[in-house]
C-alpha cells in the first residue's frame, strides 16, 4: 500500500547561472547546525572542483542533506549552464519538488526557462525564491510578475501556478515570506519547503525499486550509483537484479556492497534504507544512469527520460609537434584514451569514440564550455595533447535531408552596440526574432541561430560590446541545414622557422597584426604566433636577428618597442582556431598551430582543396 514518508523532503535547487543557488545551499547548511559553531567554512562549500570554484559555476550536481524540526531535507544543487543540462535532467527524477532561485535584479533569464521546463514536465512542485533582495537595484515585485508569466508560458498546472514566493538574501543568510517581515534567518524558507514540497511516496512493503539517477566515481571503490528508493527497502548484501527502461534485454544479478545516506556534506554508511531515501550504493561494478535496482521476484524498470544528445564534437589527439613530450606527464595515446573513457563514468552527456587512427579520439559534448572544462581538467592533471576546432554534429531525416542543431541566443547589450551584434549574428546565419528594452539601458535581442554560428563568437562578442554584453543560449532542436559558413574573417601569422622568438623579429612581425607571443618563447615552423587582420595567412621569421656591422650593435635591439602580446585563455584559443588548425595543450602552455606544419605541403593541400 502506498504511503507518504512525512519525515523526509527531496528537493532540487534550480536557477540560471550566478543567481545564487550554491550560496543559498551554504546558508541552509550553516543554519541547520551541520557545522560546529567555531568551524571555518569556505564560501560555496558545495563547489568542490577547482574549476567550479574559480569560475563560480556549478558543473556537477551535488547531494547534501539537512535536518530541520525533525524533517530530513535532501537537497540537490544543480548546474545552471545549458552545457551541463544532462546533469539537471536526470537529478530531477530523484526529487518531489524544486526551489527556483531567481536574481531580484536580473529576473528571469534563459536558463531559468530551460531548467524550469524540465521540472514542470515531470509534474514537480515549485517554490520560488527571489534572491539578492538586498541589492541596491533589486526589483523583487517585478521579478515575481516575470516568474508568473514564465510559468504561464510553460503551461504550468494550476497547482504549479499557485507556487509560494520567498524573498531572500542567501549571502546575508535571511529569508522572508513578505518583504515587510523582519526575519533574520532562513527559517521561512525551511518552513515553506516542509509545507509545500510533497513528502516522497511509495510502498515500503513492496519489492525493492531504486532508479539510479547519478553516478559518482571513486578511485578506491569504483562506480557509485546514487538514486532514490521508490518502493520497498534496500539492504547491505541484498541480492538484486538490474533492469533498464530503454534497454529491455538488460537483466543482471548483482549484490549491494555498501549503502550510504547523505548527512551534511558527508556520506554516512547505513545498513538499510526505505522509501524516499536518497542513497549511494557501491560494490556494483557496471552500474549506469537509468538502471533500476529491483528485487529478483518481480523486476520492473522505472521509466527514465533519455539524456539529450551531444551537439558538438572535437578530436583529441596525441601531440606531435616539435616540442611534444617536453612539458606533460601523460603523453601516449593509451593514457589519453584511459582518461577520456574514465570521464564517461560520471559525465553522461559526453561521448567518446575511437577513430581510424589509434592516436585520435572523437569527443562529443553539449557545448564548447562542456568540452573546455574537460580539457582544462586534463591539462591540470598533467596531460599533453592537441584538439581540433569544435564542429557540430549533423543529423539526417528519413529523406536524407541534412539537419543541424539550433540554439536560441538571448543577448543583453547596451543600446549603442546592438547594430554591431545584429550584423555579426546575421552574418553567422542568425535570425532576429525579437527585440525589447531590458533593465539599465540594455536591449534584449533574441536570435534563432545554428550552433555552429556561435562557435568562436564569444570572444568577438566581448570585443564588440566592450565587455558589457551578456549572451545566453539554449538548445532548440534540429532544423534544416542553413548553408555554408566561414568561421573567421582574419588570417594567421605563422612562424617560418624553429627557434626562439627575438625582439628584432617580433618588431617586424607586429606591423602585420597582433601577436600572441613575446620575446624568448620557443617556436616552431607552422606555429601560429599572431593574427593577421586580413583574411590571408602570412609566414614570418620571428627568430631573425639583426646583422651586426661595425656601426650597429646588438644593444640597439633594446630600444625597439614591442606591443604587449595578446594573452589568450583556453576558451579564446578554442574560439580562435580555424578548421585547418589545432590547439596544442600542455600543463604549462597553449600553442595554436597549423595541422600541416610543413609550408610546402600546406600550400599543396590548400590548392588541392580548391
Amino acid at each position: 500500500m502506498k504511503m507518504k514518508r512525512e519525515d523526509v523532503r527531496n528537493v532540487a535547487i534550480i536557477a540560471h547561472v550566478d543567481h545564487g543557488k550554491t550560496t543559498l545551499v551554504d546558508a541552509l547548511l550553516k543554519q541547520s547546525g551541520i557545522f560546529r559553531e567555531n568551524q571555518e567554512v569556505m564560501e560555496r562549500v558545495m563547489d568542490s572542483n577547482d574549476i567550479e570554484r574559480e569560475r563560480g559555476i556549478t558543473i556537477l550536481s551535488k547531494n547534501t542533506a539537512v535536518h530541520y524540526n525533525g524533517t530530513k531535507i535532501n537537497i540537490i544543487d544543480t548546474p545552471g549552464h545549458a552545457d551541463f543540462g544532462g546533469e539537471v535532467e536526470r537529478v530531477l527524477k530523484m526529487v518531489d519538488g524544486v526551489i527556483l532561485v531567481v536574481d531580484a535584479y536580473e529576473g528571469v533569464m534563459p536558463q531559468t526557462k530551460f531548467v524550469l521546463r524540465k521540472a514542470l514536465e515531470l509534474g514537480l512542485s515549485v517554490v520560488t525564491c527571489i534572491n539578492k533582495i538586498d541589492r541596491p537595484e533589486a526589483r523583487p515585485m517585478e521579478v515575481e510578475e516575470e516568474v508568473l508569466e514564465l510559468l504561464m508560458d510553460l503551461d504550468a498546472s494550476e497547482e504549479q501556478l499557485d507556487c509560494p514566493f520567498v524573498y531572500a538574501s542567501a549571502k546575508a543568510g535571511f529569508a522572508k515570506k513578505d518583504l515587510d517581515d523582519q526575519d533574520t534567518d532562513m527559517a521561512p524558507l525551511f518552513m515553506t519547503i516542509i509545507d509545500h514540497i510533497p513528502a516522497p511516496e511509495g510502498d515500503p512493503d513492496a519489492n525493492t525499486q531504486l532508479l539510479i539517477s547519478t553516478i559518482d566515481y571513486n578511485e578506491y571503490v569504483g562506480r557509485i550509483g546514487v538514486g532514490k528508493v521508490d518502493n520497498g527497502r534496500i539492504r547491505v548484501n541484498q541480492e538484486c537484479v538490474i533492469v533498464n527502461h530503454h534497454d529491455p534485454d538488460k537483466f543482471r544479478k548483482v549484490k549491494v556492497g555498501k549503502l550510504y545516506e547523505y548527512e551534511g556534506l558527508n556520506k554516512v554508511e547505513v545498513q538499510e534504507a526505505t522509501i524516499g531515501a536518497i542513497v549511494a550504493i557501491s560494490g556494483i561494478a557496471d552500474i549506469h544512469i537509468g538502471d533500476t535496482l529491483c528485487s529478483p521476484e518481480k523486476p520492473e524498470a522505472i521509466p527514465f527520460q533519455k539524456i539529450s544528445e551531444p551537439t558538438i564534437a572535437m578530436n583529441f589527439m596525441v601531440n606531435d609537434s616539435p616540442l611534444a613530450g617536453q612539458e606533460g606527464k601523460y603523453i601516449p595515446p593509451r593514457h589519453i584514451r584511459e582518461r577520456l573513457f574514465r570521464e564517461l563514468n560520471t559525465d553522461v552527456s559526453l561521448r567518446v569514440e575511437e577513430t581510424d587512427s589509434p592516436d585520435c579520439f572523437k569527443v562529443s559534448g553539449r557545448g564548447e564550455l562542456h568540452l573546455s572544462v574537460l580539457i582544462e581538467n586534463m591539462r591540470r592533471e598533467g596531460f599533453e595533447f592537441a584538439v581540433s576546432k569544435a564542429e557540430v554534429l549533423y543529423h539526417y531525416d528519413e529523406r536524407n535531408h541534412k539537419l543541424e542543431p539550433m540554439e536560441i541566443a538571448y543577448v543583453d547589450v547596451p543600446e549603442e552596440f546592438t547594430g554591431a551584434v545584429i550584423q555579426k549574428l546575421t552574418s553567422r546565419k542568425g535570425e532576429l526574432q525579437g527585440m525589447s528594452p531590458a533593465n539599465g539601458g540594455y536591449t534584449r535581442l533574441e536570435f534563432a541561430i545554428p550552433s555552429r554560428g556561435l562557435i568562436g563568437y564569444r570572444g568577438e562578442f566581448m570585443t564588440d560590446t566592450k565587455g558589457n554584453g551578456i549572451m545566453n543560449t539554449s538548445f532548440d532542436g534540429y532544423a534544416t541545414f542553413k548553408g555554408e559558413l566561414s568561421y573567421r574573417k582574419t588570417g594567421s601569422l605563422i612562424a617560418y622557422e624553429s627557434g626562439e622568438s627575438i625582439t628584432y623579429g617580433l618588431f617586424g612581425a607586429q606591423e602585420r597584426g597582433s601577436l600572441f607571443i613575446g620575446p624568448g618563447v620557443k617556436v616552431y615552423s607552422g606555429m601560429v604566433i599572431g593574427q593577421n587582420p586580413k583574411a590571408e595567412d602570412i609566414e614570418i621569421n620571428v627568430c631573425k636577428t639583426k646583422k651586426l656591422t661595425n656601426t650597429r650593435s646588438s644593444s640597439a635591439d633594446e630600444s625597439l618597442k614591442l606591443t604587449p602580446p595578446r594573452d589568450m585563455s583556453l576558451e579564446q584559443c578554442l574560439d580562435f582556431i580555424d578548421t585547418d588548425e589545432l590547439l596544442e595543450i600542455t600543463p604549462s602552455n597553449l600553442r595554436i598551430r597549423k595541422k600541416i606544419l610543413d609550408p610546402t605541403l600546406r600550400k599543396r593541400s590548400a590548392i588541392n582543396k580548391k
